[in-house]
């Protein structure tokens, strides 16, 4: 008597899947109103009646037919990993489109909960599901939930419970294909099952053959997958049933089988749409039979929104109107917050050398840990937290509305003019707060060609360590020339130049992909299949938690565990000299000719290498340079900054290479350790490195050229 079960969880994207999962779990997998949030397989455990079960999210899928890794993982899980049960969750709302993914699992497995979800909403857009005519129609048990009520989960936790302890015993009704298709596939499964026991029989694989048993249904799936003839899907068949598909009889059967369906013109190349079609249609009459719909126009209200926020006039504009607002926002609100930290951290920092002092603590040690290492970790969270507290909210209830998916259907044809994927879009919107999380959600492009364009483009989005340091270059240069001493227009100008250079960024991420496109990674745009799910009303308590502790704190904590090192290396560089000179200026000089090709200077160069570990500590690098000081310093005050900045021979154009070179260049470490993870190569993490980089130099040497050409005529 097992223990111990182990239950998948499956589902169209945005069905709500992940919910269920963090309400059974307890844990708090990020969810998120649009395609693609699960990209890898969480887990997490429950007790339900004194048994331990494990749960196993999978990724959002449409299909398991093996079109994306997301479908890849999902489908490898199902048929290989050896649930004790599935749970499919679908939305009540769309059940039709829903019941596609239910019948293809169905034909791999008995073992089957179909959850239909978001029952809520159904009833708020006047849905009527017969779950009881659901249940006999597919022959599987059928639960109803509202994943956002924990209660609601009771019934579908005492069913995991019947299922696995045998008390219930689905029995899923697989689709009947059309005669000729079912006669072939019932004669070349039973070749299959026929050979498979043959090895069985053999004392050399008796061992290995009873670790993986196959059932009847397994063997019908086989043999659609055989005619289908998918290389990816036969050799994981092969590799995890020790199944030998090339056996002689087994190949004469797959010829005899693909000869009769040719001859009803049914062909290698349509015989997966065949199979596509019939299951659509048994998932539309299943649909007719158990839904009914008061009101048709339940989604005109979606509609109507859409025209506007989708519409080629408008919504593009209205995308570059939300992304200000966000921005302004975030630069109003974190001069405060930042200011407080500040004032904090300096009355700790007072405190600790007055402790260093009292203990008689070597004053090299007290100004490496508390100049060195304290300082550096307390800028970056005084200048980093503030801002991320308020975008990372403002950006999830915009995740939380559906709006992102809207972003990347308005941007697709660019994209797409590009040969790249317009969810590549989703991807860059991801990189505003950690460049490398918006690496990880390259995983969602189908497309591996498309995958690699996304991920070393990634980085001429800005992230939320750069953030700060292109506000504060805006305020001082750009707002400060023009706004003068009135704060609202100020703002409202530091705001303006940040979308502008973002909106660069974006548009300089279409032609390196082009380029890429049309050299190191040939290739035509894929068609993009993206769900526009529906509108829903932001769950701001849940917002607020998710972003501060799985946005804003794990970011923090990223650009912490990498600054205190930084930190270190830097009090290092600043306080050990030769020859009266410190190493910093040694670099900084030897650097500065080169630098000064790009409207730069040494320091800014230097600084900008230095922060590879953190781009928040860049900014505190060039101050503590032009101040000749031995330790990074807190300075809160933009005037002052400025004042420095000016005085060390800071000039508007300076400010603008400085804000083109912050989007322009290399990724920080975090990104480029997540880029070699992700593709398994140094080759495209070095790529991912250079391209950005290259990009910057040139740009910030042409805008250097063409100011002293117009100065000098």
């Amino acid at each position: 008597m097992k223990n111990t079960y182990t239950i998948a969880l499956a589902g169209n994207p945005n069905v709500g899947k992940s919910t269920i999962f963090n309400n059974l779990t307890g844990m708090h997998q990020h969810t998120g109103n649009w395609t693609g949030k699960t990209v890898a397989n969480a887990t997490g455990k429950s007790i339900i009646k004194g048994i331990e079960f494990t749960f196993v999210d999978i990724p959002g899928t449409y299909s398991i037919m093996s079109n994306s890794e997301e479908e890849e993982i999902a489908r490898d899980y199902i048929c290989f990993g050896n649930p004790d049960a599935t749970i499919i969750v679908v939305d009540s709302t769309c059940l039709e489109r829903n019941l596609n993914l239910v019948f293809q699992i169905m034909e791999i497995t008995d073992n089957i909960i179909v959850c239909v979800n978001l029952l809520d909403e159904a009833e708020k857009k006047k849905i009527k599901v017969n779950l009881k005519k659901l249940e006999e129609l597919l022959g599987v048990p059928v639960v109803g939930t509202i994943a956002r009520d924990k209660n609601t989960l009771e019934n579908l936790k005492d069913t995991i419970y019947k299922v696995c302890k045998g008390e219930i015993k689905p029995c899923a009704k697989e689709v009947k294909y059309m005669p000729e298709i079912e006669q072939n596939i019932t004669v070349l499964s039973r070749k299959i099952e026929d050979e498979k026991n043959r090895e069985k029989r053999s004392v050399q694989n008796k061992l290995l053959i009873e670790e993986k048993e196959i059932s009847k249904k397994m063997y019908r799936w086989i043999a659609i997958k055989l005619i289908d003839g998918e290389e990816k899907i036969l050799k994981s068949i092969t590799e995890n049933f020790e199944l030998d598909l090339e056996e002689q009889e087994i190949k004469q059967s797959l010829e005899e089988a693909k000869q009769k369906l040719e001859k009803r013109k049914i062909t290698s190349k349509n015989f997966k749409d065949k199979i596509v079609s019939d299951i659509m249609k048994r998932a539309e009459d299943v649909t007719k039979e158990v839904c009914t719909f008061e009101n048709t126009d339940y989604k005109e209200k979606d509609r109507k929104i859409d025209k506007i926020l989708t519409s080629k006039t408008f919504g593009i504009p209205i995308m570059i109107l939300f992304l200000g607002i966000i921005f302004w926002i975030t630069i109003v609100g974190a001069n405060y917050p930042s200011e407080i930290l500040f004032n904090i951290f300096n009355w700790i920092q007072d405190k600790l050398i007055a402790l260093a002092k009292y203990i008689h603590c070597p004053t090299w040690i007290s100004n490496l840990l508390i100049n060195g290492i304290y300082q550096t970790l307390t800028w970056i969270i005084a200048v980093m937290l503030p801002p991320m507290a308020i975008f990372f909210p403002l950006f999830t209830i915009l995740e939380d509305l559906g709006y992102l998916p809207r972003i990347a259907f308005n941007m697709d044809g660019f994209f797409k003019k590009a040969c790249c994927s317009g969810k590549q879009m989703i991807t860059m919107c991801m990189g505003f707060g950690c460049n490398a999380c918006g690496v990880t959600g390259c995983r969602i492009i189908d497309s591996p060609r498309e995958r690699l364009i996304a991920i070393i483009t990634n980085n001429f989005v800005p992230c939320n360590g750069r953030f700060p340091f292109l506000i504060t270059i805006a305020t001082i240069f750009i707002a400060g020339a023009f706004a003068g001493s009135n704060k609202i227009f100020a703002s409202v100008l530091s705001t303006l130049a940040v979308v502008i250079v973002i909106i660069f960024g974006i548009f300089l991420t279409l032609i390196i992909s082009k380029i890429l496109s049309k050299t190191i990674l040939k290739g035509m745009p894929s068609s993009m299949i993206l769900e526009l799910p529906p509108y829903r009303k932001p769950q701001f308590g849940k917002i607020l938690v998710r972003s501060i502790f799985d946005r804003t704190l794990f970011v923090l904590g990223r650009a912490i565990s990498v600054a205190a090192p930084a930190g270190l290396v830097i009090w290092l560089l600043a306080n050990i000299g030769i020859d009266g000179k410190s190493l910093l200026s040694i670099i900084a000089n030897f650097l500065n000719p080169f630098a000064q090709l790009m409207g730069l200077d040494g320091y800014i160069l230097t600084a900008f290498i230095l922060g590879i570990p953190a781009n928040e500590i860049v900014l505190p690098i060039i101050l503590m340079c032009y101040l000749k000081g031995g330790a990074l310093v807190n300075i809160e005050d933009t005037v002052q900054i400025g004042q420095i900045l000016i005085q060390n021979g800071w000039t508007m154009l300076t400010a603008i290479n400085v804000m083109l070179f912050t989007i322009l260049h290399f990724p920080c470490a975090t990104t480029l350790l997540t880029i070699k993870k992700e593709t398994g190569s140094w080759k495209w993490t070095l790529l991912s490195f250079v391209i950005p980089t290259i990009c910057g130099i040139i740009l910030c040497m042409a805008t250097n050229l063409v100011y002293n050409v117009l100065v000098v005529l």
